[in-house]
């Protein structure tokens, strides 16, 4: 069985490993370097992407993500998560890891208040997906190599490059787990 780790700092990440769970792996919650140890997958989940930040930095993470990425490891981001993916932030100069070459904008959908809830077309899969937006931030651009697999009035909320996978809103908070069964099965290698 594979092992996807779970960030387990800030946000709705309890959520994720009973996804995790569903799919057929084994959740690891990730609060340690050590915690990154032997897994397969790494999810970051939503929640606030600047107070994620500084815990990375406070439980020295950024170092060790790095290195899974670099050793091939599959990473999905969920909102917050997208955030850190992403390689530019408009009007941001957050921290991120720059992994996926796309630009985000932090609540590009607006504030806490415009979240909402919307059924989306995802040609991958056979039906619509319903997916929930949090203070979502919004995907602008896409470079060459980045596979727009979902989009929302014209932007892209659902996209695959490579070994990486991010969504600008949270599947973990659905039964739906179609987006973690396709990341178990096309981002981490056995």
């Amino acid at each position: 069985m594979k092992t996807i780790g779970v960030l387990s700092l800030q946000g709705d990440f309890q959520a994720h490993c009973d996804v995790v769970k569903k799919v057929g792996a084994i959740p690891v919650p990730v609060r340690t370097k050590r915690d990154l140890e032997g897994i397969d997958g790494l999810i970051l989940p939503g929640g606030e992407s600047t107070t994620m930040t500084k815990l990375l930095l406070s439980f020295d993470l950024i170092e060790p993500i790095r290195e899974m990425h670099a050793k091939g490891r599959g990473l999905l981001g969920t909102c917050a998560g997208s955030i850190l993916l992403a390689e530019n932030l408009v009007e941001s100069s957050q921290f991120r890891f720059g992994f996926i070459p796309m630009t985000v904008r932090r609540n590009g959908y607006g504030r806490q208040i415009q979240s909402f809830e919307t059924d989306l077309d995802i040609p991958i899969f056979s039906t619509s997906f319903h997916a929930v937006f949090i203070r979502a931030p919004k995907i602008l651009k896409c470079d060459t190599g980045v596979r727009i697999l979902g989009e929302y009035e014209g932007n892209p909320v659902f996209v695959h490059y490579n070994n990486l996978l991010a969504t600008t809103f949270h599947p973990e908070i659905t039964e739906d787990t179609r987006i973690h069964d396709y990341f178990l099965k096309n981002c981490v290698s056995t």
